[in-house]
């Protein structure tokens, strides 16, 4: 079905790239829609488990800045999404003993737990979102999409 028909638009759109950017924004809120019920379950939102994953990835802790460096999506507040984390007990923080003013962020073993007990069924959503496609249509999309984010970030730095 195309974008226009979902949407009950009763003509297409103005141009091409008015109908590329409003299909990336309806697949967008779709995609966040459907990956935070799946974090709700297990107590997350898309940012903690984004920030949770970032440090299984790192192998190490992290600075606040850092951590702003590698989100997904922009955080304004790492600083509060590391209070919640921490109060689930999933992170703790350390001052540095080098500078005493960085505070760097480290994944519990219950945050490591948790995180690789979300991991299996992200990945099978994941798998089912994009079900209809075949392995190289999935990274032909890849590379516009990689094309798209950069031509973005270039033209319109955020």
């Amino acid at each position: 079905m195309k974008l226009h028909e979902e949407l009950l638009r009763p003509v297409p759109f103005r141009s091409p790239q008015q109908e590329a950017i409003l299909n990336l924004l309806r697949i967008g809120d779709q995609l966040e829609n459907r990956l935070e019920r799946l974090f709700r379950e297990h107590g997350l939102t898309l940012s903690r488990f984004n920030l949770l994953r970032n440090l299984v990835l790192a192998e190490r802790p992290l600075a606040c800045g850092e951590m702003g460096e590698r989100m997904l999506q922009v955080v304004p507040a790492i600083t509060s999404l590391v209070d919640h984390l921490e109060q689930q007990g999933l992170v703790q923080r350390e001052r540095s003993t080098d500078d005493r003013r960085v505070v760097r962020v480290h994944i519990t073993d219950k945050g490591k737990r948790l995180t690789e007990e979300t991991m299996k069924p992200l990945e099978e959503l994941e798998q089912r979102l994009l079900s209809k496609l075949k392995p190289a249509e999935v990274q032909t999309l890849i590379g516009l999409l990689d094309k798209t984010r950069v031509s973005i970030a270039t033209h319109h730095p955020a």
